[in-house]
Formats: structure tokens, sequence, C-alpha cells
């Protein structure tokens, strides 16, 4: 790590210490689209919340000194029970940011999983870190889905993520507000935008320019290429308002490795993919960016343990942040945890030793955490050492 570098991250005590730097560091706009969210921000608030409505009830005097916070997905052994969640245009906001982002994770031993709505070939990730994740944003039509997924299964991926709360675009406003648009159009204010953000102009957007040239949508279709400044950008992320059950048994029967649903809040959801065949699902409200309101994924984790059994793989994301969050989400029946904005700031500021840093800030939580609750292992976790604030989250199963 250079002299500079270690400057920039001398200050960053928590995850939640990246957002200020990457505002410092990153365009307005683009730090609007990766920190913005839908409406009135309620969901947001609602992740929260629903952290702090939990409190932790820890034992003592037990001997905490074997502690171990490996995690077991899937058949692999992971060093934390945290991954990185599937980020839009990560390589918008870091140089290559996919790949930093993947590489990160793989040197961590965490997973990662890689967004369809990338500006790097998947192949190019899949190659760089071959434990890497894959997340679909589906296309309209069922030959061009099939092709898609003959696609990720040929780049060597193991896991496929399909996010299937976006069913139509969410109101986007709030990037409106702060002079996001897609397709992105240059015009004075950006270019002001560049002026002043130096850092980032040069090392990552010109950087990008004169190593790949214009940044393109890569992964959501076949080899289909669409440029970030093409006119049809929206047309070809849409399109997905016919997709049901059918369509995720289809995939089923083409797809050989472990697949995943993500977007669930619902139980009788989370039941229908594992009657359907999924291997588990990723409970989340999108971090808010979609429905505004929605119900934080953290309240519905008990019920929606409850509705599939202990057999069945339950991973939680939304507005994580802290050691604490992670062990809370455990102890109410996830088996694992994503986290996406604060890794596309430790990336944006500082690449691979920012996202590095930021694994061991949370790995160190995790790890001081445990032992002050009075736990060496992971699977000693249970709702017996949570006590909701007035009644916070919801124990009731019956959704039906």
């Amino acid at each position: 790590m250079n002299a500079s570098t270690s400057r920039r991250l001398r200050g960053i005590l928590a995850l939640d210490d990246f957002e200020a730097a990457a505002r410092r560091h990153l365009p307005g706009p683009v730090f609007g689209y990766v920190s913005g969210a839908a409406e009135t921000n309620s969901s947001v608030r609602g992740n929260r919340t629903a952290f702090e409505n939990l409190h932790f009830l820890p034992r003592i005097l037990n001997n905490v000194s074997q502690r171990s916070q490996q995690q077991a997905l899937f058949g692999r052994e992971y060093a934390s029970p945290f991954g990185i969640a599937p980020m839009g245009i990560s390589a918008l906001t870091a140089f290559r940011g996919d790949v930093v982002l993947a590489e990160s994770a793989a040197r961590a031993s965490i997973p990662m999983i890689m967004s369809g709505s990338s500006l790097t070939r998947m192949e190019d990730v899949a190659r760089a870190a071959s434990g890497t994740w894959f997340q679909a944003y589906l296309p309209p039509t069922t030959e061009r889905i099939a092709l898609l997924v003959e696609r990720v299964a040929r780049a060597s991926f193991h896991t496929l993520v399909v996010t299937v709360d976006s069913a139509v675009r969410g109101n986007v406003e709030n990037y409106s507000r702060t002079g996001f648009t897609s397709p992105l159009r240059p015009d004075l204010g950006l270019l002001w935008q560049g002026i002043t953000h130096p850092r980032w102009t040069f090392g990552t957007f010109l950087r990008t320019l004169t190593t790949t040239g214009m940044p393109h949508f890569e992964n959501a279709d076949t080899d289909k290429r669409t440029p970030i400044v093409a006119r049809n950008v929206v047309r070809e992320f849409s399109g997905r308002s016919h997709l049901d059950w059918d369509a995720m048994a289809r995939i089923r029967s083409q797809w050989q490795g472990c697949l995943v649903l993500k977007g669930i809040l619902h139980p009788a959801d989370a039941l229908m993919a594992k009657q359907h065949g999924m291997d588990g699902v990723i409970v989340s409200n999108h971090g808010g960016r979609q429905l505004d309101g929605a119900v934080s994924p953290l309240r519905m984790l008990p019920s929606i343990r409850a509705a599939v059994g202990d057999e069945f793989a339950v991973m939680v994301d939304s507005g994580f942040r802290r050691g604490t969050d992670v062990l809370k989400a455990l102890a109410l029946g996830a088996d694992f945890v994503f986290i996406g904005r604060p890794f596309n700031y430790a990336a944006a500021i500082c690449g691979a030793a920012g996202v590095a840093h930021a694994i061991g800030l949370l790995a160190s939580e995790i790890d001081a955490d445990m032992g002050l609750l009075g736990i060496n292992r992971l699977d000693e976790l249970s709702s017996a050492q949570l006590v909701p604030v007035s009644g916070a989250i919801s124990q009731n199963s019956d959704f039906s």
C-alpha cells in the first residue's frame, strides 16, 4: 500500500466512513446513482431502524478463545459470513471496478456477486476470480433468457442469482435530482463535475476510455453490447413484467449449478422458490431502490426461515453496515449476508486496498462482537440472544 492510499484510509474506521470519502471523490451524479434510493427513502430508513429495534442479550464467563467466523454455503467454506452484493456500473465508480471487487473477495475467501448491469464482460471477471457468482436481469423473451443462461454457464460461473423484484422500472426521480441519467448524457454539467473531481476523472473515467473505450453494458444479453450513452439503454433493461414461476422453472431445467432468487420478502414466495427447485433465496428490498416503503428484509427473516425450514439457503441484504448487523441476521435465521454500497465506495476511493480494508473492518467487528456475545461459532447464534424493542420483529409465519 503506497503512502497516498494509506493516508486516505487512515480515517476510515467503519464501513459508514467510506460514504463520506466517496461523496468527495465521485462526481455528484455518479455518487447519487450509487447512494440513491426510491422516492421518500422510506425503505432505506426502515432497513436501519430494523437493526436498531433489536438488542443483544449476551452471556458471560464463556471461554471464547476459539472464535471462528467461518461459514459454509453451497458446499464451500468461506472465511466470513458476508459477501459483496451485486452493484451495477461499478466500473464507472472505480477503474475495472467489477474485477477489483471480485479479486478482492477471492483473496479474502468471501463470495462476490457480479451484477448483470455491469460494464465488464462476465468472462473477464470469471477468469480473474473463478469463485464469483453472476446476477442476471433477465431479458424479455424465453429465447434470449436461454441464451443468457447458456453464456453464464460457458463462462464457468457456478452460482446464478436471478433478481426478481424489478418486474418494472422503479421511480428514478432521485437519480434525476442528482443529475444522473440513463443513458448517460455528456453535457456541461457533467463536464464541470469532471473538472471538479480530477482524481476520479483521470484515475477512473479517462483511464477507462484510453484502455477499453466507451463503457458498454456487457452482460444484459448474449454477446450484445450496449454503450452507456446509447438511447436504447432503458429499453434493453426493461421488459421483465411478464416473468413468472414458469420462467424460473425453465431456467432451473437448464441451469446445472446453484440457482438463487434475489428480491424475496414474502414467506410464501420463499416457499415457492424452494418448491420450484431453487437452491436458495436472498431476502432483499433492493437496498430501498425499488418499491419505496417495502418492508425491511431483517423483519421478515424469522417468518421466511420458518416457511422454508432449516435445509434451504436463506441469505439477506439491504442496509447492513456493522458486524452487529450481520450477527443479528444470522441469529434470526439467515445463513449469509451480502453488502453493497460500502464496498463500491471502498473500491472507488482506494481500489483493491480499499476493498481489503473494508472486508477487514467488518471481519474484525464480527470477531469482537462474537467474543462479547459469549460465542465461539456462528451456529451458536439464535433468536434467544435478541431482545426486540416494542415487538419490532414479526414472528408470525402464517402469510397464506
